[in-house]
């Protein structure tokens, strides 16, 4: 009996043994388990970051790129708008006298830059070629050389068994119509300089009267109604004296090479007369 009862008490006694090493695990998985808990939780805040941190440099490069977009094009933005607030029809006008009168401009500083040659170097030479009796040669060396300071010394050349007051009358005349093919299109180029400011000063006029008209309209002084119609007025001045001015500085540009190509023609000719009258006198 005694042996019975104390079987039964190791019986009961055993799964709580068993058990107590349950017990006391619990609490580490637990542990672990909050641990692993709070590592997701930085890991998420980490990536949640990180996101909101490319988020803002994206925000930040796009903003940068749209400014120098607005930069870039802000200039030629600017123009088309007052272009447009300042009466199309006048401004048109305007824009078309600019146009032209670049093309004039641009023709002829191509033509003048064709004309140019080293007029120092052809000179030496045409009047070594003279002086040493060579004339087919000189006459075939100004065929071959382009621009009038070898026009006008060809057509010397071709009368130079004439008396050299002769010769010289000739090569005057010559370059007088060489001089006037040079100065080709510059008058053009003066209409337009003197259209533009007055194409402005008449859409201002215009403006105005058409501002003093809304004015009898509306029947009262509305400051509103006063400044846009002279903000109109203003802007086809102002586009008008710019047009201007930068027909101005081509046509400056231009009459400085003419003025250039004369005098290397008056240079030109003057060594080919000593030449000639050099070969005479001998």
């Amino acid at each position: 009996m005694a042996e019975g009862l104390l079987l039964l008490s190791l019986l009961v006694a055993s799964p709580s043994a068993v058990a107590q090493p349950a017990t006391g695990t619990t609490p580490q998985k637990e542990v672990a388990t909050a641990n692993a808990d709070s590592s997701d939780v930085l890991a998420a805040d980490s990536l949640s970051a990180d996101s909101t941190l490319m988020q803002e440099i994206d925000s930040v490069g796009m903003a940068a790129e749209l400014e120098a977009g607005e930069q870039t094009g802000g200039l030629r933005q600017i123009l088309k708008k007052k272009f447009l607030e300042g009466n199309a029809g006048f401004m048109s006008l305007v824009a078309l006298a600019l146009v032209l009168g670049l093309a004039f401009s641009i023709e002829r500083i191509i033509y003048l830059t064709l004309s140019e040659i080293d007029a120092r170097r052809f000179s030496d030479d045409l009047s070594t070629l003279v002086g040493e009796g060579k004339i087919d040669e000189a006459k075939e060396l100004c065929r071959n050389t382009r621009g009038p300071v070898a026009s006008i010394c060809y057509q010397g050349l071709l009368r130079i068994d004439e008396p050299l007051e002769s010769i010289e009358h000739s090569i005057a005349s010559y370059g007088a119509v060489q001089t006037s093919l040079l100065e080709k299109g510059t008058s053009w180029i003066r209409l337009f300089i003197s259209m533009a400011p007055s194409l402005g000063f008449l859409g201002t006029v215009i403006g105005m009267v058409i501002a003093f008209e809304d004015i009898e309209m509306a029947g009262d002084l509305n400051a509103s109604i006063v400044a846009s119609g002279m903000k109109v007025a203003l802007l086809t001045t102002v586009f008008g004296i710019i047009v201007a001015l930068i027909l101005q500085l081509f046509y400056n540009y231009i009459n400085t090479k003419i003025d250039r190509l004369v005098a290397q023609m008056e240079e030109a000719s003057i060594t080919l007369l000593d030449a000639i009258g050099k070969r005479k006198a001998s």
